[in-house]
């Protein structure tokens, strides 16, 4: 799997070439933005939680959508699509900055995944890739999936459409001012003791290794 560079601006500062932390993004904020191109041209956007899978040197996401979701018949007639994973994000205010001389700007971190669909037709397998989507966010709730009965679950594996997403180009955009050092220690302060979005950057800054500048700062 190979980087595109064809779905977002990107500046070299903020390109991520860590592919462990582009999943461990996808893992920690599953909602994404499925795109797909209609008829006419514009872009199809479904809103879906997907599952990612690493099948040897490769990434997979799984996930479903309604039948009614005309999503499903895009993928078919053109199975390249784009997946956007956006994780925590927040203002950033210039009084950050030692100096006056700045303006305000925006942190968040993203993935871009260019992707090759294949539809899952097979209620067996549409089971399956079920059960790993429950997994994730309620695995209490597989076995009460399951004592459901065969038709009960044969009707409702019926009213989607499931699919596998291969990816076969990655962005990962971290915007996180990592580029301006002499800013982190109040910018961590200021997230510290933010609202829930703010405070969720932290951990991403620490992941980033920004905690170094701190630590020998002296401040």
């Amino acid at each position: 799997m190979g980087y595109s560079h064809g779905t977002m601006y990107l500046p070299a500062q903020f390109d991520s070439k860590d592919r462990a932390l582009a999943c461990r993004l996808m893992r920690s904020y599953p909602l994404a933005s499925l795109v797909s191109v209609d008829d006419a041209g514009l872009p199809f956007v479904s809103h879906l939680p997907l599952h990612l899978e690493q099948r040897e040197a490769a990434l997979v996401l799984l996930g479903h959508c309604a039948k009614p979701n005309a999503h499903w018949r895009l993928l078919q007639q053109r199975a390249q699509a784009v997946v956007v994973f956006l994780g925590p994000q927040a203002y950033l205010s210039p009084s950050v900055y030692p100096d006056l001389a700045r303006v305000p700007t925006w942190n968040y971190l993203a993935v871009h995944c260019t992707v090759q669909a294949t539809l899952v037709n097979e209620t067996q397998d549409k089971d399956r890739l079920l059960k790993k989507l429950i997994g994730d966010h309620d695995p209490a709730y597989v076995q009460q999936w399951i004592d459901l009965g065969t038709e009960y679950q044969h009707r409702m594996l019926a009213g989607i459409v499931a699919f596998e997403l291969e990816v076969t180009g990655l962005l990962c955009m971290v915007k996180m001012n990592q580029h301006r050092p002499e800013s982190h220690l109040r910018m961590r302060a200021l997230y510290a003791a933010g609202e829930a979005n703010e405070r969720a950057l932290v951990p991403w800054m620490d992941l980033l290794g920004m905690g170094q500048f701190l630590a020998t700062s002296g401040d």
